[in-house]
């Protein structure tokens, strides 16, 4: 995944580091997981990864009755069997506010030491709105 500078009008507030306006997604964001997210509900996606960036995997999981994304066991273990290289997770905030909460964290923090224990590398945590996509790897959280 490749960085770059996110462009404000001016005037505008200062864009929260890891944002990514809509209309400056690159193809990961913008053609695979997007279309995926519906409207009025929260759903998780875990996209696997070879080492040559290739789709092995593109897992989903529902929201809770809370409204959180939990990664069941049965979903991870789909992932996995695909023997991924790296693994996206992306899920929506219906919201529309991007910004991660203390369970997002939470759930970005534990995944990157599961997988790390397994040799797989999480390169990103996104999480979607209608204006664009919040990147924990983007806010150097990851």
């Amino acid at each position: 995944m490749t960085r770059y500078e996110t462009i404000e009008a001016p005037g505008a507030q200062p864009a929260s580091p890891g944002f990514v306006p809509r209309d400056d997604e690159e193809e990961l964001p913008r053609l695979l997981l997007r279309p995926c997210f519906p409207v009025d509900g929260e759903i998780l996606l875990i996209a696997g990864f070879d080492a040559f960036d290739r789709l092995l995997c593109l897992e989903r999981a529902e929201s809770d009755r809370a409204g959180r994304c939990i990664v069941p066991p049965p979903v991870w273990r789909a992932a996995l069997e695909t023997k991924p290289a790296q693994i996206v997770m992306a899920h929506n905030h219906p919201s529309g506010i991007a910004r991660p909460s203390d369970a997002d964290l939470a759930a970005t923090r534990e995944s990157t030491r599961f997988l790390a224990l397994l040799g797989v590398t999480l390169s990103d945590h996104m999480i979607f709105t209608a204006d664009g996509h919040f990147s924990f790897w983007r806010a150097g959280l990851l």
